[in-house]
């Protein structure tokens, strides 16, 4: 846990030493059963999705790795997909996107902010997804819950 941490410290600009901090004993990050990372910033109001709703968020998400370049280590985050660039926020079933996201969505309400981190397992696995996400890549994505349909 520490090394994905510091990979996200790094991603969201803040101090090695404050984000480190923040991922010791009794830090704001939740980690459920099946490995899905979670820290909310706002927490929202009313009630959490169901499988079947239709959800409205805006996002953005991230592939977060070392790589060994030029005799040492680098930290690679690399910004895939956001709503937010696009000005334009996404609507798609709970059910009907990745593991990482439907857990998380289904304890979100609408006004919530949320970070994830979301292990190969329960993003897009061994296959990736395109040229955009490599096989095995954990994930990192800012999510915002804007409503339910």
């Amino acid at each position: 846990m520490r090394r994905i941490c510091v990979l996200v410290g790094l991603l969201l600009g803040l101090s090695l030493a404050l984000f480190l901090a923040s991922c010791g004993e009794g830090d704001e990050w939740t980690t459920t059963e099946s490995g899905l990372m979670y820290k909310d910033v706002t927490v929202g109001e009313g009630e959490s999705p169901t499988l079947a709703q239709t959800v409205e968020v805006h996002y953005a998400g991230w592939i977060v790795d070392t790589v060994e370049a030029d005799g040492g280590t680098r930290i690679d985050s690399t910004k895939f997909d956001s709503s937010y660039d696009r000005g334009t926020p996404a609507q798609f079933r709970v059910g009907g996107v990745i593991k990482g996201w439907t857990e998380a969505l289904q304890t979100m309400k609408p006004g919530g902010l949320r970070w994830l981190i979301i292990p190969p397992e329960l993003g897009y696995g061994a296959r990736g997804a395109g040229a955009s996400i490599p096989p095995n890549a954990t994930l990192v994505f800012k999510v915002e819950l804007i409503s339910i349909k």
